[in-house]
């Protein structure tokens, strides 16, 4: 009884803080959808809605001490509910085999793959001997054979290979099917034949229309400011990165700049402040208008369409959305003379996100953005609320940059290192000579090109970003050249991260002592990260790379050939060699053949035809994995290339063999289903 009462107790000290937790529990929901082994079916969701309305019913009819725990359960349901209705309604068909031949198409995106190559989407696909209601929605091909230039709304053919998107590289890790579902790609491959016009492009859509006036604008600003900087000019402007070279993108990603690149929270935070503050401040510069009129209000309004002007020529991303719904949420909040910055904003704002794409909660850019926001106004919350003074003005305002960038810093921080395998050693140290000079000189520089620009003296502000944009450069390969610059970690076991955001939103949205328990949740999931262990061995699901982990790092069996699958193995077990580094650890060449031991047995590689008819027999500990069909008379277990195509990728370890598909389950994006 005692314990009840203390736990009514509880519950009722936290009434007025409940509603930050609204987008949390919702997000609960979405989550359980996406790690379900099977696809709920029609009786399931039935069932879920009613559960969902009675919880609903029950906490409106009967508000009470309870309530708040009864909603948690609605808020749960509603999420996984809406999440399987986003997944259903946005489904399109893909292949179900390899293609080979002419592929038409309309192109509707351009950009550059991670081989600098051009690559297009196409939707109104039409393949040889596919119907039409039968083809893809969309397909991504990369170009290597050369031809034209490309426009959006232009029709074109050519002949290339095509595959359905693959799954994952190794059990439990990232499935691109899923992602390929929400985008709609039914199959991605690449071309090395000439590109042929079929029709100009001609009166298009909105969506293509705007990707027009994206692209003209990417190429105005790139006539004046050349070489990386122009396309550091245009990403940000435009949203268009394909004139980055890839050693730049490499010295962003080592010293924590790449999210510079990214029109995402900051760029928008700063282009809406910026434009408040300048109307707020010119408008009251007049009287007459200061004393009859709404400046402040009038300044937000003036923000929100800028701000809303941004989001379209920039492309509309996932993540410009999310940061838009952010500004807008802040600036409606001021127009409605709430505070902008508190947490009940960000959870407003969280909740528009997942409501518009549920899927965006497994990504990065929606995890880092948010962790970083709720941090901010966290922590400021309390500078705040207890009246910490940060000295004068002017320290103020410079301690006030340096806490900035370290609260988001740190945020951020284990979200990055578990998504991409790496921690920037000095990234505060480049974001504090970077950050400041985007909002001092290159966001107003960028708005003062737009401003000038009827006047045909847009280059006055392009010249000016330009040179912020140098600086942010020179600072990127200063840090990169550091020593030291960059470390890597493992990727988590998938109950880690949740573990974390769990124990970092406990530990800020609680009220009293029993907040200190997110601290708990945070240790213990840093610890079990500590401890994570990698599969001893790891098969790819074609059948053309192993990798064993052996006391040097995990040995590759080629050097190359499968250089994505390579790559990523060696990220997420955090190891910073390289594919041919890695193959090097292998045992010397044995020819085709490759073998290595592991676990009292032999591992056997059959990497071609050739390989294949050397191989005549095998021992009963031997596992032979092919990269072609095959077969063998032995007692040996075999996984050639047909095999493995019903498996996926393999892992071996203490539990014995793991295969990809088990792991994926039956979903609606994986071919099971199709």
């Amino acid at each position: 009884m005692r314990i009840l009462l203390q736990l009514k107790a509880t519950v009722l000290y936290q009434q007025g803080y409940l509603f930050p937790w609204v987008p949390v529990f919702f997000a609960v929901g979405i989550g359980g959808y996406f790690v379900l082994p099977q696809e709920p079916g029609l009786v399931s969701y039935v069932l879920l809605t009613c559960v969902a309305a009675s919880a609903t019913t029950f906490a409106m009819r009967w508000p009470g001490v309870w309530s708040p725990l009864v909603w948690a359960v609605a808020l749960s349901v509603s999420g996984l509910i809406w999440a399987g209705g986003r997944s259903h309604a946005i489904g399109t068909p893909s292949l179900a085999w390899r293609y080979y031949g002419p592929i038409e198409g309309r192109v509707v995106a351009l950009d550059r793959s991670a081989s600098d190559a051009q690559r297009i989407t196409l939707d109104q696909v039409r393949l040889n001997r596919i119907s039409f209601d039968q083809a893809p929605e969309r397909v991504r091909i990369s170009l290597h054979g050369g031809g034209i230039d490309l426009k959006p709304g232009q029709r074109i053919m050519t002949t290339g290979h095509l595959s359905p998107p693959q799954g994952p590289v190794e059990p439990a890790g990232f499935d691109f099917r899923r992602y390929a579902w929400f985008k709609q790609l039914g199959g991605v491959g690449y071309s090395r034949t000439p590109v042929l016009t079929l029709e100009p492009a001609g009166q298009s859509s909105g969506d293509l229309l705007v990707l027009r006036m994206r692209l003209a604008i990417s190429e105005r600003v790139r006539s004046r400011l050349l070489g990386d900087v122009g396309g550091f000019s245009a990403a940000i402007t435009a949203g268009d990165r394909s004139a980055i070279s890839q050693e730049t993108m490499g010295y962003l990603r080592a010293s924590n700049l790449a999210h510079l690149l990214a029109i995402s929270g900051l760029h928008m935070g700063l282009l809406a402040g910026f434009i408040f503050s300048s109307l707020r401040i010119g408008l009251s510069l007049f009287p007459a208008l200061a004393l009859r009129l709404p400046v402040k209000k009038l300044a937000a309004c003036g923000a929100l369409i800028v701000a809303s002007g941004y989001l379209v020529l920039s492309g509309g991303n996932v993540a410009t959305q999310r940061a838009f719904v952010m500004v807008a949420v802040m600036l409606c909040a001021v127009l409605v003379d709430r505070r902008a910055l508190s947490l009940r904003a960000v959870a407003v704002a969280a909740v528009i996100v997942l409501l518009l794409r549920p899927e965006a909660l497994l990504g990065p850019g929606f995890q880092m953005s948010f962790a970083a926001t709720t941090a901010l106004v966290a922590v400021f919350g309390v500078i705040r609320e207890n009246e910490i003074s940060l000295g004068p003005k002017w320290i103020s305002a410079i301690l006030g940059v340096v806490l900035s960038s370290a609260v988001a810093g740190l945020a951020t921080a284990p979200i990055g290192a578990a998504h991409f395998n790496t921690l920037a050693h000095y990234g505060l140290l480049a974001n504090l000579l970077s950050v400041p000079l985007m909002g001092i000189v290159v966001i107003p520089a960028a708005v003062l090109a737009v401003v000038l620009f009827p006047l045909g003296l847009d280059w006055v502000g392009l010249d000016l970003m330009g040179f912020g944009l140098v600086w942010i450069l020179i600072v990127a390969e200063w840090v990169t050249n550091l020593p030291g610059t960059q470390g890597h970690v493992p990727t988590p076991t998938p109950w880690i991260l949740p573990l974390l955001a769990f124990g970092f939103l406990w530990l800020i949205l609680w009220r009293g002592r029993l907040r200190w328990a997110g601290s708990v949740a945070i240790f213990c999931a840093f610890v079990s990260w500590s401890l994570v262990h990698r599969p001893d061995v790891l098969i790819a699901g074609t059948g053309g790379l192993i990798g064993v982990m052996t006391n040097e790092g995990r040995a590759l069996s080629k050097s190359k050939g499968s250089g994505f699958v390579a790559r990523v193995w060696l990220e997420n077990d955090g190891d910073g060699a390289n594919q041919i580094a890695a193959a090097q650890r292998w045992p010397d060449e044995q020819g085709k053949l490759r073998f290595i031991d592991y676990d009292n047995a032999k591992i056997i590689h059959v990497t071609g035809k050739q390989a294949a008819q050397s191989l005549t027999s095998c021992s009963v500990k031997d596992l032979v994995i092919s990269a072609v069909p095959f077969a063998l008379d032995g007692p040996c277990e075999i996984y050639d290339s047909k095999r493995l195509l019903q498996t996926g990728s393999l892992a071996l370890g203490p539990k014995g063999i793991v295969t990809a598909e088990s792991l994926s389950g039956n979903r609606l994006w994986n071919r099971k289903n199709r």
